[in-house]
């Protein structure tokens, strides 16, 4: 038997390659989709493509497209995005959603919005590695240029807002072709 017969009799036999897309992956590093507001969050989509499919995250979905960022989260990144549910919106105070929809609370809700992204694809693992060797604490700023930290409580990941307010990641790790998710319990809110 030839090397390049013994190679793919190999290859057929473990199941090790896929067919994905333009090229191979192992199935070691293929997963399923993390599903997020009862919709699968697909590693090859981009950010904006798969939040709009989850029913937990209509409103921030109307807020990122009130504030123009669509173009922005739909570009290479790559970004790390806390996102906050609908039930993370609704624990605000009652008005204050509906007032940063309003057109002349673009720059407000800009602000607050980039807050929660950071420059970079910082994966749950990356997180935790940067607490542990910052001394339990990892300062990190975000694309509106203002500082979050991320700290453990037990084994979850809390990020920390200026207001010292803090969000649980409830769902980590959840792929985007440019960048990853991770989805918060609460708000966070920058010093305005």
């Amino acid at each position: 038997m030839t090397m390049t017969k013994k190679l793919f009799s190999a290859l057929a036999l473990t199941g090790a390659l896929v067919l994905s897309g333009p090229g191979y992956i192992s199935t070691a590093a293929a997963q399923a989709p993390v599903t997020v507001g009862g919709a699968p969050m697909f590693a090859d989509k981009n950010i904006v493509e798969n939040a709009v499919n989850s029913a937990d995250h209509t409103t921030l979905v109307a807020a990122v497209q009130a504030a123009d960022l669509v173009e922005t989260l739909q570009s290479p990144g790559p970004f790390t995005v806390f996102a906050p549910t609908n039930a993370a919106f609704d624990k605000l105070p009652d008005g204050t959603v509906a007032s940063l929809l309003e057109p002349d609370m673009k720059d407000a809700l800009t602000t607050v919005l980039t807050y929660h992204v950071v420059p970079g694809r910082l994966t749950a693992q990356d997180l935790m590695n940067q607490i542990r060797s910052n001394g339990g604490a990892y300062t990190m700023t975000t694309a509106a240029g203002k500082p979050i930290t991320a700290r453990m409580n037990d084994n979850r990941i809390v990020i920390i807002d200026e207001s010292n307010g803090g969000a649980t990641v409830t769902i980590g790790d959840v792929l985007q072709s440019n960048g990853v998710i991770h989805v918060v319990d609460s708000v966070l809110l920058p010093r305005m």
